[in-house]
């Protein structure tokens, strides 16, 4: 369990805080807005209202006790800045802030920033992967070469096992797991035997994977 403090409650500030109350972690929420809070108030035991560019504000959090301040302001990326340079001023161990282009990045890391991520960029980059094949389930981005992807097996699959096919070998891919409706079996040996309804989780270059997507 961790200690999180997430900052504007827009459309990512509210997801974030509500996937990781879910997740079993110690949420406080805060927006300047009244009327926001009052709506999160009855899911949220911790929504405080308060301007966070406010230094005496970020003062009276105790920033330093959270494991991470995330900084969810996507309306007013100035007010975004001075957040995330008041954390970091008052100890925040990890602030996590958002930006919608590289510059907004470069400016967040020179002010403190330990991370910054692009939601709609990401978002968007996913939807494009996920659609651009008929067959590609699931899309997580490694590095600029490599991903993990969820495949439907290809019909010339079923029934051999992973040695047989020499998967690595022929295919350039690894096999991590084997999905089956809502169980995952995670690194399968080479004697596994393939079924039709199986999905293949893999990871790849995506050039690699398309073409293997694509397999009848």
């Amino acid at each position: 369990m961790k200690s999180i403090l997430v900052i504007g409650m827009g459309r990512l500030g509210r997801h974030l805080s509500t996937k990781m109350l879910e997740l079993g972690n110690e949420v406080m929420v805060i927006d300047k807005d009244p009327d926001v809070i009052e709506s999160l108030s009855p899911a949220h035991g911790d929504a405080n209202i308060g301007d966070c560019t406010n230094e005496n504000v970020i003062m009276a959090l105790g920033v330093d006790n959270f494991d991470i301040c995330f900084v969810t302001i996507d309306s007013d990326f100035q007010s975004s800045l001075v957040v995330t340079s008041l954390l970091k001023t008052h100890g925040a161990q990890m602030v996590v802030s958002t930006a919608k282009r590289d510059i907004q990045a470069d400016l967040l890391k020179k002010i403190g920033a330990d991370e910054v991520v692009y939601p709609e960029r990401e978002i968007a980059e996913k939807l494009a992967v996920r659609y651009n094949s008929n067959n590609i389930f699931d899309f997580i981005k490694l590095t600029p070469e490599y991903a993990i992807y969820e495949i439907p097996t290809p019909a010339v699959w079923t029934g051999k096992t992973i040695a047989s096919l020499g998967v690595r070998q022929h295919y350039k891919v690894n096999i991590i797991a084997i999905k089956k409706g809502n169980s995952l079996d995670t690194m399968p040996g080479p004697d596994y035997i393939f079924r039709a309804d199986d999905h293949i989780v893999v990871i790849g270059k995506a050039g690699d994977v398309f073409k293997l997507s694509s397999e009848k």
